[in-house]
């Protein structure tokens, strides 16, 4: 109930409720624009291009554009293209002196960074839209003139820049971050066809009743075991030693370092998804081969025995990516650096290296912690719809993406309203 509370407290505050209202007509944007078709595209030959695809890099894609890319609208792309140009400025930032500098330039850093990721965005975009057009979908073009390809390239660019844009919007009049609301939406628009599967399947005898209780207690399990992992973390103790400045004191005071049990959120498993998913995409250009019946039976979650050897891949390539991924986004020595600048320490830990080791070894037990959630929480649906022949287009990565954004949404309406004296309900 202290959910709906805090809410109710919410809605009452005038400024929030501009805010929340404002972000659900941009989601209403978002989901209209997912149903505008692109003008020269038949929707048949769109339709077969997409047969059994959900498994591949398609499917991903689709994942993240709630549909839209599926159905070819002019959001087709999403904002995928702004995703990838944000890890690939992150990469580049510990590769390249220069950005790790602009990082380190506190606002006017950020901004720079920010602007170069737009750019990059817009190009990444451009020449999605034109391998999709050219390329993958060229099929379904209807007109294969010049002005017809350019127009539709051009539209799918504009998509996602419209997106970038939206995403923006949200973060400054809006609540919650803005690119994560759009993939949010994008997943919350699949609930109600998923309902609407299981309950097809339970009308026609495909699905028994108490298989489909089964899988929402499963569903409910998972979702609140996403909730613990995702909230815990360990905080570690920091002492700031006193100094005397004149006649005044500083530090002296007790903080803490915290370190997440997934650091790295849902970023291995997307890295892990896209590279399982390239030679099923594969698969989709050469469907009679023997490359394609190979991949079918060995390296496909629908295979027999290829579903176990697809899992057990997948589950140890999320291990992998997400200590890369953590190490690339927790630097224990540059901690250590800003501690010892600040004259801070952890209690019993001596500063320099002997702190760098330690935070080490603590990131990497509990990064392992991290790692074994991951794996199982987008693994295990994998299993399960294989085994209880589900087909909900709703797994693991819907479900880390979905509560880790809603879980973003409520903190930052509940701190909205503590500086208003209202009590919250995450504790």
């Amino acid at each position: 109930m202290n959910i709906f509370t805090t809410l109710a407290n919410a809605w009452k505050v005038p400024d929030i409720r501009k805010k929340i209202i404002f972000t659900l007509l941009m989601m209403v944007v978002f989901r209209l624009g997912c149903a505008i078709p692109i003008p020269g595209i038949d929707a048949t030959v769109l339709a077969s291009l997409f047969e059994g695809a959900e498994d591949g890099l398609l499917g991903m894609f689709d994942l993240f554009s709630g549909g839209a890319f599926k159905n070819f609208t002019i959001f087709a792309l999403s904002i995928t293209p702004y995703i990838t140009a944000s890890i690939i400025l992150q990469l580049l930032t510990i590769a390249i002196p220069a950005l790790e500098q602009l990082s380190r330039e506190g606002l006017e850093g950020r901004k720079k960074i920010v602007r170069l990721t737009r750019y990059l965005t817009v190009v990444l975009a451009l020449i999605q839209a034109i391998g999709l057009t050219v390329g993958l979908f060229n099929s379904a073009v209807i007109d294969k003139g010049a002005f017809s390809l350019i127009t539709i390239i051009l539209v799918l660019t504009a998509g996602t820049a419209f997106l970038m844009w939206l995403g923006e919007q949200i973060n400054e009049y809006g609540i919650g971050n803005g690119i994560s609301m759009v993939i949010f939406a994008g997943i919350i628009a699949r609930v109600p066809s998923a309902i609407q599967t299981m309950i097809d399947g339970m009308k026609n005898g495909t699905l028994g009743i108490l298989t489909a209780i089964l899988f929402v207690v499963f569903a409910f399990f998972v979702v609140l075991g996403v909730i613990m992992v995702q909230q815990g973390g360990r905080k570690i103790p920091v002492q700031y030693a006193k100094r005397v400045v004149g006649r005044k004191m500083y530090g002296g005071q007790s903080s803490h370092i915290p370190i997440k049990v997934n650091q790295a959120g849902v970023i291995p498993v997307i890295f892990a998804m896209a590279l399982l998913a390239f030679p099923l995409t594969i698969t989709y250009f050469v469907p009679n081969s023997g490359f394609s019946a190979f991949i079918s039976k060995w390296l496909s979650p629908n295979g027999n025995p290829g579903v176990w050897i697809y899992c057990l891949l997948y589950f140890f390539l999320i291990i992998g990516f997400t200590y890369f991924y953590t190490a690339i986004t927790f630097n224990p020595g540059e901690v250590a650096m800003n501690l010892k600048a600040n004259g801070g320490f952890i209690p019993g830990i001596r500063p320099g290296q002997p702190t760098v080791q330690y935070l080490t070894n603590v990131m990497t037990r509990i990064t392992f912690v991290g790692a074994i959630f991951l794996g199982a929480v987008a693994v295990l649906p994998t299993l399960i719809s294989y085994f209880l022949n589900l087909d909900i287009g709703f797994g693991g990565t819907s479900l880390l993406i979905a509560v880790g954004v809603g879980l973003d949404l409520m903190k930052q309406i509940e701190n909205q309203l503590v500086m208003r004296n209202y009590s919250g309900f995450l504790k």
